[in-house]
């Protein structure tokens, strides 16, 4: 048996299957097998990604006493190359000698966290907003680096005993990843969390505590999920099965842009187009298209014939609509609308496509319907899907109405106003997320709590797939060193939340990261199998609200840290996995990581200063330019709802939504029975039912809309379900560099439109039945329709 890794075709070290020959680490070969079928055998029994067949021949090789088929399995699924098709697809099994550590990497990756953090925070304040994404900078990275190699010297220095130059050769894709990763970590996540608080402490509190406070509070917001991101490698990043399906576009697109050539599996047919031209070809295809449904046709977006066809009639908007309904006849030709919120579907595993629509469909459609129409929680009043807080008029909620001068509740102002009311898939979509917090805790510890513990025992390399082996020549960046990280970031936490008038106490500043590091790996597990994140907002503003009610300002940090330290770890996480998936050195990869978001914090309160000094009139409605920072009145809002009124007036036992509570048992209970029946019935399709997922993965409803998730869930599964069953081959070798293409070439006709003809505001869209502004949104849909208006109030007679 030979081993293929390290070089590609090379052959590595032996791998004899005599029972008495000793392998590389001083173990018998024989015992080495074995105990890496053991641990496939461990991941592998509820891994959804592994295909069925895989998972039978690792139960037969376990059970059978012949070494020699064990050491075929072993070579076939951790030796050969990933066990998994997705990967296998986009991600090379062998590694090359180039460069990762040069300066042309950190200059150019540096000067794309300054460009990218500051234009994102710039236009954060403005509506509407428009962000750079880590795409558009892997794009024009990439022309960059080209051209210092030829503009640069190639002249070698040397300093402190170690020789480097300007200019080491070709642009790499090493190189190339490092620029990556440095924009993912900067502003991957558009802008800095924390700079939402911050405007609506300054802008509507009247909370101004300097550079010093600002900077502390963002580095800290941003830097923390770093060490937990590090001290999880053995869980989230070293397995196989953690495959992280969003770093497959991204490694799809180096090997393109880097490797220019016909794809194997298909030069014997009659498609024989390369990976690179075919990129080339549907970028340009989209570009072009992508000018209709965004400003010339925009009806194209949301193809709500019916409601065209009944613009007046409430129950057809609401059903059928695109905008605030359930869209039952989902038909967009636009890719923004199939990606909103939800990025690609072909990036997306089947099972997850099926698990989220099974949600979008019992959850969105027909509860909702069943609530809608029977008038639970006065929904006839109310609109069918919108993100909006009503009052009992049906009005946008003003919180100026219940409020003192000093930004609490008035009791007594409370109860001549209003309580809270929802839309109805709003309403729905909290106690959802009640139960797909408790859902996600429990389906870890029956499915992966056998494998979590293995890999706590587990040496390094036990059960290692080739790209885990090719890794492990590199020198691995050490455990104290994100410990180190933590440590520091959790002391300056301390010292923002004490020294400056925030309302949150030090023990509360302790549970909010108790809360980020107790879901870490239940989340990251899920994320990192099915590309689906269970966010921890809901939950740390409940909590909170129930903890330190009254506390609008201590709500905001403690939702900061509570949810984004989380949240900005599995960043980390996945960018770490992207370093290893391309054989990059953890130790690079840290401190790229690490100075790149130090950085970026930096430039985005210097850009964040400037703004609020220099424009005339930020932050206000009628601000002459559109910077009326929209995310500032939406954060300062749920500040008033969560951290003022809170969930025990909303959801208590006198609240309107009081039986939404009912969802923490449900998310108890379901994981459980599904999981009994799986173990009943281990060959059915009940392995692949994920009920974090059924409850989770419509959380971005409302804002987000089923149009969204309807044609995203079509059009994951005609990919990733009949094309990937029927023409593997086609699907192996242009499913992501389709993906890849569409993202991009819209990104690009989304960036000109804003800077081109939306910034100046000297262009409008052509005025027409079918343009902004036209016929086409003259519905109930676009207008939110509601079957009844209020004949004064609705709701209850008495609240408090």
């Amino acid at each position: 048996m030979v081993r293929f890794w390290g070089k590609e075709k090379d052959t590595g070290v032996s791998s004899a299957v005599e029972p008495g020959s000793p392998g590389a680490e001083g173990v018998p070969n024989a015992d080495i097998i074995q105990r890496d079928i053991r641990a496939l055998k461990v991941s592998a029994k509820w891994d959804p990604n592994l295909p069925r067949e895989a998972v039978e021949a690792i139960d037969q090789a376990y059970q059978t006493g012949d070494l020699e088929k064990k050491a075929v399995l072993e070579h076939t699924l951790l030796e050969e190359d990933s066990p998994y098709p997705e990967v296998r697809a986009a991600v090379r099994n062998y590694d090359e000698e180039m460069p990762a550590n040069t300066p042309r990497a950190w200059i150019i990756g540096m000067m794309w966290c300054t460009i990218g953090s500051g234009v994102n925070m710039l236009f954060s304040l403005r509506n509407p907003s428009i962000y750079l994404t880590p795409v558009v900078t892997l794009l024009l990275s990439y022309p960059f680096g080209v051209a210092w190699t030829y503009v640069m010297p190639t002249r070698q220095f040397k300093t402190f005993g170690k020789k480097w130059s300007l200019n080491s050769g070709p642009f790499n894709a090493k190189e190339h990843t490092i620029i990556v990763i440095m924009a993912n970590a900067s502003f991957g996540g558009t802008t800095a969390y924390s700079t939402d608080v911050l405007l609506a402490q300054e802008v509507f509190y009247g909370q101004k505590f300097g550079w010093g406070y600002q900077l502390l509070l963002t580095i800290t917001c941003q830097m923390l999920g770093l060490g937990l991101a590090g001290l999880t490698r053995k869980w989230l990043v070293e397995p196989a099965a953690m495959i992280w399906p969003s770093n497959l576009i991204i490694t799809t697109m180096f090997e393109t842009i880097h490797t220019r050539k016909t794809p194997d599996a298909l030069k014997s047919g009659s498609w024989t187009i390369g990976r690179y031209k075919y990129f080339l070809i549907v970028l340009v295809g989209i570009f072009v298209w992508e000018w209709f449904p965004l400003w010339i046709a925009p009806f194209l977006s949301a193809f709500t014939f019916v409601c065209w066809a009944a613009p007046n009639n409430v129950v057809v908007n609401q059903l059928f609509g695109g905008q605030t309904g359930l869209a039952l006849i989902p038909i967009t030709f636009d890719w923004t609308i199939i990606t909103a919120f939800l990025t690609s579907p072909l990036i997306f595993p089947f099972h997850a496509i099926a698990n989220t629509m099974i949600g979008v469909f019992v959850f969105t459609i027909v509860t909702c319907l069943g609530i809608h129409y029977t008038g639970a929680f006065y929904s006839e009043y109310l609109p069918m899907s919108t993100g909006g807080n009503f009052d009992n008029t049906g009005v946008r909620y003003n919180v100026s109405r219940i409020l003192t001068p000093e930004y609490t509740l008035d009791p007594q102002l409370y109860r001549e106003y209003s309580p809270i009311f929802l839309s109805t898939t709003f309403a729905l979509a909290y106690g959802l997320s009640f139960a797909t917090i408790i859902a996600v805790v429990v389906h870890t510890a029956l499915y992966d709590g056998q494998e979590i513990w293995a890999k706590w025992k587990a040496a390094r390399g036990e059960g290692a797939d080739i790209h885990q082996r090719m890794m492990m020549k590199y020198k691995e960046a050490p455990w104290y060193w994100y410990a180190a990280a933590f440590v520091t970031m959790f002391a300056l936490g301390l010292v923002t939340c004490l020294v400056w008038d925030t309302h949150l106490t030090w023990w509360a500043f302790i549970i909010a990261l108790l809360i980020s590091l107790f879901f870490y790996l239940p989340i990251g597990i899920i994320q990192a199998t099915t590309n689906v994140q269970i966010g921890l907002n809901v939950i740390t503003e409940f909590i909170i609200g129930y903890m330190q009610p009254g506390r609008p300002l201590a709500m905001m940090m403690f939702k900061m840290y509570g949810y984004i330290t989380a949240y900005q770890g599995l960043y980390f996480t996945q960018d770490i996995k992207l370093a290893h998936y391309m054989k990059v050195p953890q130790r690079v990869t840290f401190w790229a990581q690490f100075v790149a978001t130090l950085w970026s914090c930096i430039v985005q309160i210097a850009v964040f200063n400037w703004a609020l000094g220099a424009i005339d009139g930020v932050c206000t409605h009628d601000q002459k330019d559109n910077y009326t920072c929209p995310n500032a009145g939406v954060f300062f809002t749920a500040s008033i709802i969560w951290g003022v009124i809170g969930p025990k007036r909303i959801f208590g036992s006198e609240g309107v939504y009081s039986s939404l509570s009912w969802f923490f048992l449900v998310g108890l209970i379901a994981p459980i029975l599904v999981y009994l029946a799986a173990r009943k019935w281990p060959k059915s399709n009940l392995r692949y039912i994920n009920m974090p997922i059924i409850f989770g993965g419509t959380a971005y409803i409302p804002p987000a809309t089923p149009m969204t998730y309807a044609t995203w869930g079509i059009t994951g599964t005609i990919f990733n379900k009949f094309i990937k069953g029927r023409h593997r081959a086609w699907w192996t070798e242009y499913n992501f560099v389709t993906s890849a293409a569409l993202d991009s070439g819209t990104i690009i006709c989304l960036l000109l439109i804003f800077f081109a003809l939306q910034l100046p505001n000297k262009v409008t869209s052509p005025q027409w039945w079918g343009g902004w502004g036209g016929g086409f949104q003259n519905n109930m849909d676009w207008n939110a329709g509601v079957q009844k208006v209020a004949n004064g109030t609705f709701g209850p007679k008495t609240w408090k």
